[in-house]
């Protein structure tokens, strides 16, 4: 289950394809189409059937996207992050978290840039698409928190690259450890460090399904003090190791 959202540090990727999506507010501002409102609004609503039916009609194959590039396979990959940082745009708006958003389209951007054929682009723009719209169906049911819940899971996504201490919610929420600890519990139904711990783990889970990156790097970039603890909280919290579940994913290419 992808719970909520996740914030670590990737590598970006050095050609121009991925330098343009950097510059996010340029890329939405400068679209060269017209998007598709209900499409959009699909997603932003999290209907997910609505969402499959418009996706049924491969990205390469939809007419007036505009040519970005006489190369088939450039011009669909900046076609597919126009529509990752218009999707992304349109979720927030939505309700999604700022951090969940762009660290989907990022995942999804990273995996598009090493496919090498305009079909194994649209099989995961359909995904992308889907994707957001299942995650916004959970945000449209989840019970709004309160701002001291809510800066804490700002400050939880943003660092789950290193160790958090409850000391440090405590802080950037203003009352105390006992307090906060119990707030948190009322409004998330976990505790503080068991949240973190499925954030990790979550966050994992897509980096290993949309990067290529080894097992004990993944674990280090997480925050965890080794492999083997990170494959321990992995197989207790998925039921699997981290390698069998990279195993049974589909590939793009």
């Amino acid at each position: 289950m992808f719970i909520l959202c996740y914030n670590f540090s990737m590598k970006r990727s050095k050609n121009l394809f991925y330098k343009e999506f950097l510059n996010r507010e340029n890329i939405f501002l400068r679209a060269p189409f017209v998007p598709e409102f209900e499409f959009y609004s699909a997603i932003k609503s999290g209907n997910v059937r609505r969402v499959k039916k418009l996706c049924e009609e491969p990205l390469f194959k939809k007419t007036g996207l505009g040519a970005l590039s006489k190369n088939p396979v450039r011009n669909m990959k900046y076609h597919f992050v126009i529509t990752a940082a218009m999707v992304a745009r349109h979720c927030i708006e939505g309700g999604m978290e700022y951090s969940q958003a762009y660290t989907i389209s990022d995942m999804y951007i990273s995996r598009a840039d090493t496919i090498s054929n305009v079909e194994g682009i649209s099989m995961l723009h359909k995904k992308m698409c889907l994707e957001y719209a299942a995650q916004m169906k959970l945000v449209s049911k989840k019970i709004p928190c309160s701002k001291y819940v809510s800066a804490c899971l700002n400050f939880i996504y943003e660092n789950l690259h290193r160790k958090i201490r409850v000391t440090e919610l405590a802080k950037i929420s203003g009352l105390s450890t006992s307090y906060i600890s119990r707030l948190f519990r009322k409004e998330t139904g976990f505790k503080i460090q068991e949240y973190i711990l499925q954030q990790k783990i979550e966050a994992s889970k897509n980096m290993l399904s949309y990067t290529e990156r080894p097992l004990c790097e993944i674990a280090l970039t997480l925050g965890f003090p080794n492999q083997s603890y990170w494959t321990q909280a992995f197989r207790r919290i998925v039921g699997t190791t981290p390698s069998k579940f990279r195993a049974t994913l589909p590939k793009f290419f």
